[in-house]
């Protein structure tokens, strides 16, 4: 029985090593296949040049670029809080430009310029002279009016405000 079960073995092992081989080829076959798709592929997209009506367009939609215009706002003086610490009430001046991309929306901001001031002083007499120190309360005053201010105007849009002066006393 022994030498019965070895032949069995035998018979069998030898017809998996048949099959193991063509499973073996298979992949490697199929491996090849998909790694020459790939390095032709890539080289297809690097090597592909743009062509002439591509790169004019690119050079137009560049040259086409709208000029930026600026909203000039009236001068304003806020009297600010001042906290409790001081008796006389600090003040601040300020000379304020927005900054659109549009010229078409610079005409819609126009109007609505009434209340951007408003928006800017109510939100500015609660400020303390301390709020402003250094670059940091600057930055932090220009992007708190800008977020007011797109507010206030939407659906256009101010790209920046603009400080030409600001000064408190």
């Amino acid at each position: 029985m022994a030498k019965k079960a070895k032949a069995e073995e035998q018979e069998s092992s030898g017809e998996e090593a048949p099959k193991r081989k063509s499973k073996k080829k298979l992949f490697m076959i199929i491996g090849g296949v998909v790694l020459l798709a790939a390095a032709g592929g890539g080289g297809w997209f690097v090597l592909k040049k743009p062509s002439p009506e591509q790169i004019a367009a690119a050079e137009a939609a560049a040259k086409a670029k709208k000029p930026v215009a600026f909203l000039e706002m009236k001068d304003m003086m806020i009297g600010m809080s001042n906290g409790g610490q001081q008796d006389r009430q600090p003040v601040m001046k300020i000379k304020v430009v927005l900054e659109i991309a549009d010229a078409k929306a610079s005409e819609e901001v126009k109007p609505l310029l009434p209340r951007i001031e408003d928006a800017f002083q109510v939100f500015m007499r609660e400020l303390r002279p301390s709020d402003l120190e250094g670059s940091a309360g600057m930055y932090r005053l220009k992007e708190e009016l800008l977020r007011r201010v797109n507010l206030t105007v939407y659906p256009a849009k101010v790209d920046a405000v603009l400080f030409k002066e600001l000064l408190v006393q």
